[in-house]
């Protein structure tokens, strides 16, 4: 049978000069370093921020496997179509496993991967979009697609750099913008989550400029390296079961409107209370509600810490659904809301759905105006740490799959322990899991039972807290 090639003329020309050229590099850089090694070494601190340890990765255009390596991946896969660069990755890493292989033809490579990098190979590529769409059989829908190239304001130093031998040659780059980038993901069946400039300064004594310079105006529009992240455009769950967790404190007139007002979703909607150390007979309500409802799966639990992150810690630790749905007990967010959320989730359009309540008109009662003016404050102050849209930071409801909660708490050392709603744990925690964060707009309502747990005061304070401390673990790594 005639196989057809992956290129016409041309580009086999292309793909075998550039195949001899990095061969050279490779056998030029047994004896040389350069000055790129500060470069590199700022990408493996931003990669380790970006990829936890213990997952599958592959990385296309590995080069000498020096990334990947740094990953310390469960199983890492290296693809470069060098056979110097992969020789050499081999002898010097080899825990990973290498192929020599063209980027725009994985037709022989097997597995699927949580993990897959294109760290300064789009660049070099004949065809970006195809090769985008050879890794497409290896992504499951949790996969992350991270990619770096150089930004064109960078050509001419680099070029310079190159002619005095301080910097590895290059031949002809494409010098993609992130726009470029973007939609070829899309055409590829991708969707890109959020974008990153970094490397201000890739020499020595770089810290200041790379970690804070750089992600401020005006410097960050003369970043060297270009970062966007992506998913695989999205699939619908079919037909996902739910977990909805309720903290209640001093919510003993609520609850039996929630037991009748929560819709069922999903093949299976059970109802998880944990009652917190009321001075109200709350407990005792919601255990005379359950056999009321024999339709709807429920339990109880008193927690044995304090505040609304332990007590829906200990709710999503119950849960056996699918997706974990957080239901506030004042019903300020209505329980016929939620399978919004849950529709938001399971097609596919976002991984952390969360609700936002400054879009539409609020109750009389319903937000304080210094409360209102502090939350608008903080969404802003959030969106820009995270890179992603934040408008409401502490609307109660919020929905996530299971199994992305299992990751984030198996990770919580990462953030620390001192966050008592558990709102900025969760959103924390999905935006380091690179997660499609969604803002869903909801009608707050006023409480019609009891009063409020926030010290308007003390947890404002508490905020500014966690806004510094987001900013050095998240936006200046």
């Amino acid at each position: 049978m005639k196989t057809t090639p992956l290129f016409d003329e041309a580009g086999m020309e292309y793909q075998k000069t550039r195949i001899a050229h990095w061969d050279k590099v490779a056998k030029k850089r047994d004896h040389w370093a350069g000055l790129g090694r500060w470069y590199h070494r700022r990408l493996i601190q931003i990669y380790k921020y970006l990829v936890n340890p213990n997952q599958r990765i592959l990385e296309i255009g590995c080069g000498a496997g020096s990334l990947i390596a740094h990953l310390q991946p469960s199983h890492g896969v290296g693809v470069d179509f060098s056979p110097e660069m992969i020789a050499r990755a081999k002898a010097r890493h080899p825990e990973i496993e290498y192929h020599q292989l063209d980027a725009h033809d994985l037709s022989s490579l097997e597995g699927t991967f949580d993990v897959i990098i294109f760290s300064d190979s789009v660049n070099d590529l004949w065809d970006v979009q195809r090769a985008l769409e050879q890794v497409k059989k290896f992504c499951t829908p949790h996969t992350r697609l991270l990619l770096n190239f150089y930004s064109h304001v960078w050509q001419l130093p680099l070029t310079i750099a190159q002619s005095l031998n301080l910097a590895a040659p290059m031949l002809n780059q494409n010098w993609l913008t992130p726009e470029d980038v973007d939609n070829m993901l899309r055409l590829a069946g991708f969707e890109s989550i959020r974008p990153m400039r970094e490397v201000l300064w890739p020499l020595p004594l770089g810290g200041l400029a790379d970690r804070y310079l750089v992600k401020l105006w005006p410097f960050r529009d003369f970043a060297l390296s270009n970062f966007v992240i992506a998913r695989p455009a999205a699939t619908p769950a079919k037909n996902p079961s739910v977990s909805v967790i309720v903290a209640a404190r001093n919510e003993a007139g609520n609850i039996k409107n929630i037991f009748e007002r929560l819709p069922k979703m999903g093949s299976k909607t059970e109802l998880i209370f944990v009652e917190g150390h009321s001075r109200d007979n709350t407990f005792q309500t919601i255990q005379d509600e359950i056999p009321l409802h024999p339709l709807t799966p429920s339990m109880v639990f008193q927690q044995t810490g304090i505040g609304k992150a332990d007590a829906v810690r200990l709710g999503f630790e119950k849960a056996t659904g699918d997706i974990l749905m957080i239901l506030d007990a004042d019903l300020t967010v209505p329980p016929e809301d939620l399978p919004r959320f849950y529709e938001a989730i399971a097609s596919g359009k976002g991984e952390f759905i969360n609700g936002v309540r400054l879009v539409y008109p609020m109750e009389k009662e319903a937000m304080r105006t210094l409360n209102f003016i502090g939350n608008k404050l903080f969404s802003m102050a959030f969106s820009w740490l995270l890179g992603q849209p934040i408008k409401d930071t502490l609307c109660g409801t919020k929905v996530m799959w299971r199994e992305d909660y299992e990751k984030i708490a198996a990770n919580r050392s990462y953030f620390g322990d001192f966050d008592p709603f558990g709102d900025f744990d969760l959103i924390f925690g999905a935006a380091k899991l690179n997660r499609k964060i969604i803002d869903l707009p909801i009608r707050y309502r006023d409480r019609t039972y009891g009063t409020t747990n926030i010290s308007r005061w003390k947890h404002g304070i508490l905020l500014f807290r966690m806004v510094a401390f987001a900013a050095r673990r998240i936006k200046f790594v």
